[in-house]
């Protein structure tokens, strides 16, 4: 379990600490409002118990993404997620993705952030992304706010 992890499950508990509701109580509203879409759950739990939106929007992601158990799930392991982002037509290109990696490791230490449609790699923030941009293209982006702009490097 990742820090983030062990710290949206810490979220969840003061949440319904502070609604004094159970977070069972908690997804049930949210479902009972009908609403499907992240941002307008997240705005009626704001609107209806004042809640602020770092816990509206974890409640929101937990009701429309998840179970009702007390915690989040587990995050998909890297592997599972490089799996799912290289499927199909992008197949082709995962060697390339782990041929970067392979070299991003001799950077130091890192970790690994899955997403989507691409991967985060962090430290203390993200640093880099890599991941497909095309069928055909791998995109690697840097955040380096002194790097000049314009240009390929």
């Amino acid at each position: 379990m990742t820090d983030l992890h062990a710290a949206a499950n810490q979220q969840l508990a003061n949440l319904q600490a502070r609604a004094g509701k159970t977070l069972e109580d908690l997804v049930a509203l949210g479902r009972a409002s009908g609403l499907t879409r992240h941002g307008q759950l997240r705005d009626h739990f704001k609107q209806t118990l004042g809640m602020g939106h770092g816990d509206a929007n974890l409640l929101a992601h937990h009701v429309l993404n998840s179970s009702t158990d007390t915690t989040l799930d587990a995050p998909p392991s890297a592997d599972d997620a490089l799996a799912a982002i290289y499927a199909g037509p992008k197949a082709a290109l995962r060697p390339i993705h782990d041929a970067v990696m392979a070299l991003v490791d001799g950077f130091g230490p890192y970790e690994v952030a899955p997403k989507k449609a691409y991967v985060s790699l962090r430290r203390r923030k993200q640093f880099a992304m890599v991941g497909p941009a095309t069928k055909t293209q791998v995109e690697i982006g840097l955040n380096h706010k002194d790097l000049p702009t314009g240009g390929r490097l």
